[in-house]
């Protein structure tokens, strides 16, 4: 049913949720199992200087990408599934459909806030945007949900 499984992590408790289920759905049919971080270096048009603006969100997410997938990678211990790992940057939810397409998964695993309200319409959600968008059947789980 499932040979390639994309979970993207962003190094919050709803992102690992999201990989224990996908790692234990990855160990029950065998499938392989990619974790992708994207660094967000989308900049807004008000920005005034777009390049010193990514640098530095690169500079901040490359950090934070490391240690969400070193997180991705310990729970990974846990189960029987292969494990392939990778950093991109860009528009996040942009990026996850991007790799969907690009290594041919069978389902998207990720995690979700459940943000409600004007927080979410100010905030907006890449969960959202990738279930609409995404080709594949996606699954998106809360830190609760595991």
């Amino acid at each position: 049913m499932y040979d390639a499984v994309l979970v993207p992590v962003d190094g919050s408790d709803h992102a690992l949720a999201a990989a224990r289920h996908a790692l234990g759905l990855a160990e029950t049919y065998g499938a392989t199992v990619h974790g992708l971080y994207v660094v967000d270096t989308g900049t807004s048009w008000l920005t005034v200087s777009k390049n010193e603006v990514r640098e530095g969100l690169r500079e901040v997410g490359e950090a934070e990408a490391e240690q969400a997938l070193s997180d991705l990678e310990a729970v990974a211990a846990d189960y029987d599934a292969d494990l392939s790992t990778e950093l991109r940057e860009g528009d996040p939810d942009e990026e996850i459909l991007a790799a969907a397409d690009a290594h041919e998964v069978d389902l998207v695993v990720m995690g979700t806030h459940g943000r409600e309200g004007l927080r979410r319409r100010l905030v907006g959600s890449v969960a959202e945007r990738v279930v609409r968008e995404a080709d594949p059947p996606v699954m998106t789980v809360t830190a609760g949900g595991d």
